[in-house]
């Protein structure tokens, strides 16, 4: 098993997730050319992927869905929510999911779970191999016992690191707007991220990636060193996914 980050952030979200032969896509928030060279960094064609699923339905998570998925034929599973505010998915093959049911798509286990996020039926997923399991979590205002229970136990976590609280205050944004990242349905801080990495770290825990960083209200060095100090290792060894490049192959 292995995953890849076609990028991460405000301006377009994308994650790759290889089980055996089975290739799927967590979100696409890219523009089609641009999906179809992102994945070519990743020496994939659209033809490679399975499907596609998404998250939420907010445009740096679905919007480049529909056009990949019509072009390439893909089929698309998403919760009735995230359907019912979705755009741009006339002739796309649709699946409706529950976000509390695993499915399957070929060899591939998949676990939707629900987060608080300001969307309309947000979920976040567990992917598994049956020995390996891979947790990703952005797009979260806070951690839940729920939350903490799905990613429990899992090889490799993809954690978003949202925000500094202090850069967060003291930045750009208007104040509704920092009310609306920094709140229960928003983003994660450095702060929370680190402390709910804290409940889920064990020793088989081989691989930690900070995601989702803000460019204007966080730095990677800060979401390194947050999580790091919680792992007890170097910064460094906490990778980040960019916006521009994301993260290259991963193997568990």
């Amino acid at each position: 098993m292995r995953f890849a980050c076609l990028g991460s952030g405000s301006e377009g979200n994308g994650l790759v997730v290889e089980a055996g032969a089975t290739r799927v896509l967590m979100d696409c928030g890219f523009g089609l050319a641009d999906s179809v060279a992102r994945l070519s960094r990743l020496r994939l064609q659209p033809a490679d992927l399975a499907g596609i699923v998404v998250t939420h339905e907010h445009s740096d998570h679905i919007g480049g869905v529909g056009r990949l998925a019509r072009r390439h034929k893909l089929p698309v599973w998403l919760t009735a929510g995230t359907l019912a505010m979705a755009q741009d998915l006339d002739g796309v093959a649709v699946q409706v999911i529950d976000s509390h049911a695993a499915f399957a798509v070929d060899g591939m286990e998949i676990q939707p779970y629900p987060v608080p996020h300001d969307a309309r039926e947000p979920v976040q997923y567990v992917f598994g191999d049956g020995n390996r399991r891979l947790g990703v979590l952005t797009d979260t205002g806070c951690s839940t016992p729920h939350i903490e229970a799905m990613l429990a136990g899992v090889d490799a976590l993809v954690l978003e690191c949202n925000h500094d609280a202090t850069m967060l205050e003291n930045g750009p944004y208007p104040t509704s707007l920092k009310r609306r990242v920094g709140g229960r349905f928003g983003h994660l801080e450095n702060g929370q991220s680190a402390a709910l990495l804290d409940t889920l770290k064990h020793e088989k825990l081989q691989y930690v990636m900070a995601a989702h960083v803000s460019r204007k209200n966080n730095t990677s060095a800060l979401a390194q060193r947050a999580l790091a100090q919680v792992l007890g290792c170097a910064d460094d060894d906490v990778r980040v996914a960019c916006q521009t490049t994301g993260f290259d192959w991963i193997r568990l």
